[in-house]
């Protein structure tokens, strides 16, 4: 017997062609690999100072041994604080000397996170938050005075003097005192052209000014005043009968 023929032939499946795209790769001006260059190659030594030392075997002690590497960040911010501000390749080899790591795993650590400055510093370091909330409220106006202030070409320089490294970084959480920047450890809040410049002018006096807002406002509260509990609120009893006071 012969087998019944489907009445209708399916259709031919069509292939269509699909377009390739393919975008330029932006180059990035950081250095991922190490080049030896008279300020940083592995044969100047580094070691941790005897108070630095105390407090990294504190930070060890927080993991159990077998896991003591999960220590790397740490212990290449406490190296980078007492290198100047910056992780060389004599600070990294040392971190995963003393964590007994491989020193490529510490290698990775430092060229991922944007915390780590891999190149030498100015004496103040100043990263400006370009993001969108600060973007939004002038931080574009700040990020160039600064760079008028130091008389640089562009962000991610050292001025002339050694004083100040001006970056552009992304978001430092203080949203809500928008526009902002971070000298050093402390934030300067609410920032103007003006106050920017003078912010820096006292660093650059050898004077410390006052971290936070630079607007008046002493925390996060409302810019624009009081908007809420302007009155006394109401409490349990104030509004009961004297028979349930």
């Amino acid at each position: 017997m012969f087998a019944r023929l489907p009445k209708r032939l399916p259709a031919p499946i069509l292939f269509t062609r699909r377009p390739v795209c393919s975008s330029i790769p932006r180059k990035s001006e950081a250095l991922f690999i190490h080049r030896d260059t008279p300020y940083n190659n592995p044969k100047i030594a580094f070691e941790f100072n005897a108070d630095n030392m105390k407090r990294a075997q504190e930070i060890i002690a927080r993991y159990p041994p077998q896991y003591k590497k999960a220590a790397v960040i740490p212990l290449l911010d406490l190296g980078q604080r007492q290198n100047n501000g910056w992780t060389s390749i004599s600070v990294m080899n040392y971190v995963a000397k003393l964590l007994e790591m491989p020193p490529m795993r510490v290698y990775e650590v430092a060229t991922f996170y944007t915390m780590f400055n891999r190149e030498p510093i100015g004496q103040h370091f100043v990263q400006v938050c370009t993001t969108t909330p600060c973007m939004l409220r002038g931080s574009t106006d700040i990020l160039n005075a600064c760079l008028e202030y130091t008389g640089l070409e562009k962000a991610g320089m050292t001025s002339k003097d050694g004083k100040f490294t001006v970056v552009e970084v992304e978001c430092q959480g203080a949203c809500s005192n928008a526009p902002m920047m971070v000298v050093g450890d402390d934030f300067y809040e609410d920032l103007t052209p003006a106050t920017t410049k003078k912010v820096l002018d006292a660093f650059a006096k050898g004077q410390k000014p006052k971290a936070g807002p630079q607007s008046g406002r002493r925390t996060s509260e409302n810019s624009a005043g009081l908007t809420a509990l302007t009155t006394k609120p109401y409490g349990p009893g104030e509004f009961c009968t004297p028979e349930f006071q």
